[in-house]
């Protein structure tokens, strides 16, 4: 879709307020779009994707890693937060600059002055994947997006 209105401005709001602490940000990696793919790239050859299994023993349709000090697991132990990589038993890559600053700057225009991201979960849904509706709740510091 970019090539078809290239040349045209963006006539899109910058920011669009859905609630205190919920915002949408239109093409806010518009610009560094394919350097942050580059960087998940790399983040992904040291921790692939891989299907999750739930506490009740389904295997999830989504696939994920995760990068930083911690990365989201899921088991028949439940959910939670680890250092460790369940399919390489090393510790999570380092979140890249790259994102880190985006998800800084997104988090500030979403009224989140001086977050600092430790971690990230990244979710890759092919075509038929899905997300069950739910809330993630377990979450200890509700200060931050």
């Amino acid at each position: 879709m970019t090539d078809l209105f290239s040349g045209l401005p963006d006539t899109r709001p910058k920011i669009e307020h859905l609630a205190d602490g919920a915002v949408v940000l239109p093409g806010f990696v518009i610009d560094s779009g394919a350097a942050l793919l580059a960087e998940i790239e790399k983040v992904l050859a040291a921790s692939p994707l891989c299907a999750m299994e739930t506490p009740g023993g389904r295997r999830m349709s989504v696939i994920t890693s995760s990068c930083g000090m911690a990365g989201w697991v899921s088991d028949r132990e439940g959910y939670r937060y680890s250092r460790i990589d369940p399919v390489n038993g090393k510790p999570w890559p380092l979140m890249p600059l790259l994102l880190f600053d985006a998800a800084q700057r997104a988090a500030m225009m979403g009224g989140f002055e001086g977050f600092a991201p430790d971690s990230c979960l990244i979710n890759c849904y092919a075509p038929g994947a899905r997300m069950s509706l739910h809330q993630d709740k377990n979450e200890r510091d509700f200060t931050q997006p």
